[in-house]
């Protein structure tokens, strides 16, 4: 029995001709979903990328305890049981971040892994002149990076990698469905092993040969922007077209890297006994909800609503759609059970092969998100993405014997106040770190949504209904505490631990935390707001504690009254801001305003 897992990074299902996209030009993913089943309601758990590969490994939630971070010494890993089982595993990968600080423990769990190198940034190759850029080409500009001059360094090493980049074989992506063909070819007569093939693509950068450009025409002018911020679509028109094509040529490029697998399930007539499986980490916002990307918004469900095909030769079914609600913390479990492994206790994933048979319910609802940011529920038909309740997005800790974040260490400030937290179900025994996030927290409030995502699948409007909104508040903190959720997470979005939330409860607290802080009637109507300045005020008031709004309002009155203004400027909010915050957190305190004024 052999096993293949084809994992691609920020692929969004709409992009795919069998979820419904009519002109992408992926003819190998149509020919997958008719030689699979496909999964209908597939969701992420943990983002973003390390977070969502502790899943893969481990089969349990990793964002209700930790944010990004390697696997833990107490952590389950799937290739590593197979590998002490009998089952050779291999791992070939162009994702650089596996040999970043926060993700370095994860490709040594394989029997063998192949680099390769030069994706987004990475210190690959060493060069001292400063490269070529086009003047077309447009750097990131997320502040919420370290520093400029580490935005700096990584968009230099971009363009110093890429002169690399000759021609279709050069390329990471290439090289890397390159050395998974190997394998395939070296073993395929062998038995017991489970491959995993992990494309970085199409993650951003969107960089390509030309020969997949041209499959779009005249959709791309500027062959160079390829690289989208994370902040909401203020590009124009031309830009944003752009830039969505650049996604779909490299989407191109996927889908003819999977025909080289799919070429060879038919070559060696692997479909009767080889277990695939095609899938993402999460997907990835193209102009959706008026967003570029992941992380600073909602989970909206471009980003968790994930594509997923598993071919079973247990089961033999192929061309079927399947309805029931699974997520990536399936597939661990599903792999294990290929293999007729026992299954770890702490996995609170589900084997797959009997919703790929009949589509057999394997859970009722299930939890997704960032650390730090909503907690997020559905059963299906509602999404509740529920907000913190406390204005200060506290307490919030990580729990780690790990402590690295992407790309860094915890900084001595973080860890010189660290306690040592009791063991949870699933650390094996073991007491872990307690550190307290103190850094500004990228994941600001947005407060608490509710979609039907029956009648509104795109998450348009969020519906009032608090009957329903009552159930799954609960059905979520029964979830949480079936993960073993620490204590302060139930805090921070205002659910008991020990308790269900009450119907008074829950209106109590859809009054006092309101989604909009109205600054003050008569001054709003009375005053000239130019651009986005009204907005930009009022998410900064929502960013103070709640008892300070009066506070802060009346100062902000003060201030237009003594400057006798008639006009509310983007200057003026900029000094009237940047004058009652710290030095240090000014600018990502005026970017993270310009995000929470677009919310909508």
């Amino acid at each position: 029995m052999r096993a293949i897992m084809v994992l691609f990074d920020s692929l969004n299902k709409h992009y795919l001709p069998s979820y419904g996209n009519s002109w992408i030009k992926a003819p190998n993913f149509q020919r997958l979903a008719e030689n699979t089943v496909q999964f209908e309601t597939c969701f992420a758990g943990s983002l973003p990328c390390m977070p969502a590969r502790r899943e893969l490994h481990t089969g349990r939630y990793n964002f209700l305890h930790r944010s990004w971070g390697p696997l833990e010494p107490f952590d389950d890993s799937m290739p590593e049981i197979l590998k002490m089982n009998g089952v050779y595993s291999h791992l070939a990968s162009d994702h650089h971040l596996y040999w970043a600080d926060g993700g370095a423990t994860y490709h040594s769990r394989f029997s063998s892994w192949e680099i390769i190198r030069g994706q987004e940034g990475d210190p690959w190759k060493g060069q001292i002149k400063f490269p070529e850029i086009p003047e077309d080409a447009k750097a990131p500009q997320r502040l919420f990076l370290p520093s400029r001059e580490k935005l700096a360094d990584i968009w230099r090493q971009e363009w110093v990698n890429r002169q690399e980049f000759k021609k279709d074989e050069d390329y990471p992506q290439t090289k890397t469905f390159q050395a998974g063909v190997e394998f395939i070819e070296k073993n395929h007569d062998e038995d017991n092993w489970f491959l995993q093939i992990e494309s970085f693509d199409p993650h951003e950068p969107y960089v390509v040969p030309e020969e997949y450009d041209a499959l779009y025409g005249e959709h791309i002018k500027k062959k160079n922007l390829d690289w989208p911020d994370y902040h909401p679509v203020i590009e124009n028109s031309d830009d944003v077209e752009n830039l969505k094509y650049k996604y779909a040529a490299l989407l191109s490029k996927c889908d003819r890297s999977l025909g080289r697998v799919l070429d060879l399930m038919d070559k060696h007539d692997m479909w009767k006994d080889t277990l695939l499986i095609v899938c993402t980490d999460h997907g990835f916002l193209l102009g959706e909800h008026g967003w570029w990307a992941k992380n600073m918004m909602p989970a909206y469900n471009e980003l968790v609503n994930t594509p997923l095909f598993i071919w079973d030769p247990r089961t033999q079914k192929r061309g079927e759609k399947r309805e029931s609600l699974v997520q990536l913390i399936d597939l661990a479990p599903t792999i294990l059970d290929f293999f007729n492994l026992p299954i770890p206790k702490d996995m609170q994933g589900r084997p797959l092969k009997e919703t790929i048979e009949n589509d057999k319910k394997v859970r009722e609802a299930c939890l997704f998100g960032w650390h730090g940011n909503q907690i997020n529920c559905i059963d299906g038909k509602y999404v509740y993405m529920r907000g913190e309740a406390t204005n200060t997005n506290a307490p919030l800790y990580e729990y780690t014997l790990m402590p690295t974040h992407i790309k860094s260490r915890f900084s001595i400030d973080e860890m010189k106040d660290f306690e040592i937290a009791e063991p949870f179900t699933f650390t094996k025994g073991l007491r872990t770190m307690k550190i307290e996030v103190k850094n500004f927290n990228q994941h600001y409030r947005f407060g608490t949504m509710l979609y039907d995502t029956e009648k509104d699948p795109y998450q348009v409007t969020p519906i009032e209904d608090i009957e329903v909104e009552l159930k799954m508040a609960n059905l979520m903190r029964k979830l949480m505490l079936e993960s073993d959720a620490p204590i302060e997470q139930y805090t921070r979005i205002g659910l008991h631990h020990d308790r269900d939330l009450t119907k008074e409860e829950l209106v109590e607290y859809k009054e006092k935390f309101k989604r909009e802080y109205t600054i003050d009637k008569d001054m709003e109507e009375s005053l000239q707001w130019e651009g986005n300045t009204k907005n930009e005020l009022t998410a900064f008031i929502n960013l103070v504690k709640f008892n300070d709004k009066n506070q802060l309002v009346n100062e902000l009155k003060n201030e237009i009254k003594e400057e006798n203004l008639s006009v509310i400027t983007e200057k003026f909010v900029e000094k009237f801001v940047k004058e009652r915050v710290d030095e240090e957190r000014k600018p990502m305190i005026m970017y993270f305003l310009n995000l929470l004024s677009r919310r909508r």
